[in-house]
């Protein structure tokens, strides 16, 4: 079967359109474990928002659990590019129209003050290049229908991304033990998710490692200005209508998302 990139595009297109996911693309546009051609379809996309007047602001960073990982057949993460149309803030209502199949997890945000330009950065370079961090949630969808889910039908589909909200009290990187940080997800006061920084590859920073080299070897490297969203410190939760979540990372403070009942 031919890799029929354009029409992988067109179809992730259309579900973002019409809110209808389409079936999943491996085996029929996308041959199972060609993340290469994923990536494409994702650069697909992002020219075409980027063409429409959409900012990049940054970079997500998924598949950084090694539960999930495996679930999925691979050993590394995977990313998706995030624009300025992304971006909600702190407890601003979201209209649930805007998705599709959401669901929340919880973060860490990297606000970089420097350009990681060398594909062989090292931890003390990362370091010096984070201006602050900020507590964050994710919400994250998917264009295929069911949460249906392969490496390449979540790499073409922008590393299932969503909205994403910052905290707005920054915090400076040495005084957050990235390891150690504890999280809990709430809803209604009660707790849906909970987890700690050693959940997302060993530490944050590990996942942004990985990022910062493989960007740069991309040809289109992380600069100063840039956030990047750690991947998630526990599991991921289905967004109930109508519901608020907040989260609470030590060290960082919290951050809060509510959403519709109906759609506007």
């Amino acid at each position: 079967m031919n890799v029929d990139l354009e029409a992988a595009n067109r179809e992730l297109a259309e579900a973002r359109r019409t809110g209808k996911p389409c079936p999943p693309l491996r085996g029929r546009l996308l041959r199972e474990g060609d993340v290469e051609s994923a990536y494409r379809v994702q650069q697909l996309q992002a020219r075409a928002w980027q063409g429409r007047g959409e900012r990049r602001v940054g970079a997500k960073i998924g598949l950084t659990s090694r539960a999930v990982q495996e679930s999925l057949g691979v050993f590394q993460p995977d990313f998706g590019m995030l624009t300025d149309a992304m971006a909600v803030g702190d407890g601003v209502e979201v209209s649930i129209d805007r998705l599709l199949q959401p669901r929340v997890e919880a973060e860490i945000a990297f606000v970089l003050g420097a350009d990681l330009t060398d594909d062989r950065v090292a931890t003390a370079d990362l370091i010096r290049a984070v201006d602050h961090l900020l507590p964050a949630i994710e919400i994250v969808d998917s264009r295929i229908a069911d949460w249906d889910i392969s490496i390449v039908d979540t790499v073409a589909d922008n590393a299932s991304s969503g909205l994403f909200v910052l905290g707005t009290s920054p915090r400076r990187l040495a005084d957050v033990d990235l390891r150690l940080c504890g999280m809990v997800l709430e809803h209604a006061g009660e707790p849906v998710s909970v987890g700690a920084g050693a959940a997302c590859l060993g530490n944050p920073l590990h996942a942004l490692e990985w990022l910062a080299r493989t960007m740069a070897r991309s040809g289109d490297p992380l600069r100063a200005g840039d956030v990047v969203l750690s991947g998630a410190l526990g599991p991921m939760v289905p967004v109930t209508p109508g519901a608020a979540y907040e989260a609470r990372i030590s060290g960082l403070g919290s951050v809060r998302t509510c959403f519709t009942r109906e759609a506007q």
